[in-house]
């Protein structure tokens, strides 16, 4: 069985992935998540959970939010933790700034999951097209659905996100990551 473990900090970014990965992986590829509570906590244990991964056929995807931090550096912190881990195969994606960013590169979605068609033109805005070099892109969110939270917003847009159309380069990157996975394992 091959399959892809995603080692995440936290669960809306699985309740995000577990709408988005069957648009971009074939059934033959079984999906596990290990989520961390935090950061911190994801680097700490990443090593010891890659390097007890028992189960033949696994590929690892660390995924952690930029937020503030220089992409590069926190890249090159999990690559590091990532090349301890002798014989796995580890890639690391940095969602640029924040998960939200993701939802934000695809107005159609959330107006889609939240059912306010109204929300479409939003993503003409200048402000939107480039969803990554937003500080806070939950605030954007939030600024037409005050209501919104993390994991409920993950869970209901994650479905609804098509790679064809998402404007936040982050989000194109970690897809052109899970082709390039699944080529791997064929």
């Amino acid at each position: 069985m091959k399959q892809i473990v995603f080692l995440l900090e936290e669960p809306s970014a699985r309740d995000l992935l577990e709408g988005l990965l069957p648009k971009l992986l074939p059934d033959t590829v079984h999906v596990r998540f290990l989520v961390f509570e935090g950061k911190q906590d994801l680097e700490k244990q990443l090593v010891r959970k890659i390097r007890g991964w028992k189960a033949p056929n696994s590929s690892f995807v660390v995924m952690r939010d930029q937020d503030a931090a220089d992409c590069r550096n926190v890249r090159k912190v999990l690559e590091n933790l990532g090349n301890q881990c002798v014989g796995a195969q580890v890639h690391v994606r940095v969602v640029c700034r924040e998960l939200e960013s993701w939802v934000v590169g695809d107005w159609q979605a959330i107006a889609a999951a939240f059912e306010k068609p109204e929300l479409v033109s939003q993503a003409q805005k200048a402000i939107h097209r480039m969803p990554d070099k937003l500080g806070r892109p939950i605030d954007a969110i939030r600024k037409f659905i005050p209501e919104y939270q993390k994991r409920d917003g993950a869970r209901r847009v994650g479905p609804w996100l098509d790679p064809s159309r998402n404007q936040s380069e982050s989000f194109q990157a970690f897809c052109r990551c899970m082709r390039r996975i699944v080529t791997e394992m064929t």
